[in-house]
């Protein structure tokens, strides 16, 4: 067991706490989202586990040991953690190699520029060795730091909203050379967002977290096709939410139906087309059903009359 946080109660203040009798473990090698909407409390344990806030009862414990938090470590922090929050603390007059190579060994100057360059390619920063922090852009300077916090490979590394400052291209580039190389240094990773469909094919396990609560904590398959709650399917992106009394009258199972789960066919439930838009691989459609106003992807353009399944 990596990480296991037993009954913890914190607060920001006395009149509200945030988690109250919270727990959770987690497992060595694993690629982990902390997902839920903003204020859910996801930036909060993170720092809650590297050891940047204390908390009011109950321990953490980090492969086998009791962490102490601010109130036990003289310097803020767990030596075999690193946490990239949204601040990235880069030293503003060292180029981005400098920075990247911040706590790596000078013994051996050589290896120590071989890894640096390694890191520098894995956040697709190499033309941008020589530059200093202040003339990069705000994604830029994320993916330093994350180089920074790769250079020392940590047992467990905790990504605070990751790509968030990255255009859609960058994003797409990083998340799968970052993911492959935790995977092939056997560093576990603890990644906080809030676009879980982004990530999915490259995550072991979905933690989900609603006002400080634990709502789900599954592998993503089972948290994409069996979403414990509403709150849970949004997560997902766009869905269509049935009561129970819309439920019977489709004669359906589920609260919940991703836009690509509902299907034209030859039977099932009349439906009007209301909107068919290009949307890039699919057109987005809206439809009329029973009075219930539904989303459905299809690969055509679609209008007039139709039917629809469940699937």
């Amino acid at each position: 067991m990596l990480l296991e946080i037993n009954n913890l109660y914190f607060s920001h203040t006395k009149e509200k706490p945030l988690f109250q009798n919270f727990n959770l473990k987690l497992d060595e090698g694993k690629i982990i989202a902390l997902a839920g909407e903003s204020g859910c409390g996801k930036s909060t344990l993170l720092s809650l586990i590297y050891g940047l806030l204390n908390w009011d009862q109950g321990e953490i414990i980090f492969e086998g040991t009791k962490l102490m938090g601010p109130k036990g470590n003289l310097v803020p922090g767990e030596a075999e953690m690193k946490f990239v929050a949204q601040n990235f603390d880069l030293m503003p007059y060292a180029t981005v190699a400098d920075n990247v190579g911040k706590f790596l060994s000078n013994i051996n100057l050589a290896k120590k520029k071989e890894t640096v360059y390694e890191l520098l390619e894995v956040v697709g920063l190499v033309e941008y060795a020589n530059v200093l922090p202040k003339n990069l852009s705000g994604g830029q300077k994320q993916r330093v730091a994350i180089a920074r916090a790769l250079s020392v490979l940590p047992k467990l590394l905790l990504l605070d909203e990751p790509f968030s400052h990255l255009d859609y291209a960058r994003k797409i580039e990083l998340r799968e050379k970052l993911f492959r190389y935790v995977k092939e240094k056997n560093i576990s990773l603890i990644i906080s967002t809030h676009e879980l469909q982004d990530i999915i094919p490259w995550l072991d396990q979905i933690v989900i977290l609603e006002s400080g609560r634990l709502i789900q904590n599954d592998p993503p398959e089972e948290t994409y096709q069996n979403p414990y709650n509403v709150y849970v399917a949004k997560l997902f992106g766009e869905v269509n939410i049935f009561s129970e009394s819309e439920m019977r009258d489709f004669e359906i199972s589920n609260f919940a139906y991703y836009p690509q789960q509902i299907k034209i066919s030859e039977i099932g439930a009349d439906a009007e087309v209301l909107e068919s838009r290009f949307a890039g691989n699919h057109y987005w459609n809206k439809l009329n059903s029973k009075n219930k106003k539904l989303i459905i992807h299809t690969k055509e353009k679609i209008s007039g009359s139709l039917k629809i399944s469940f699937q």
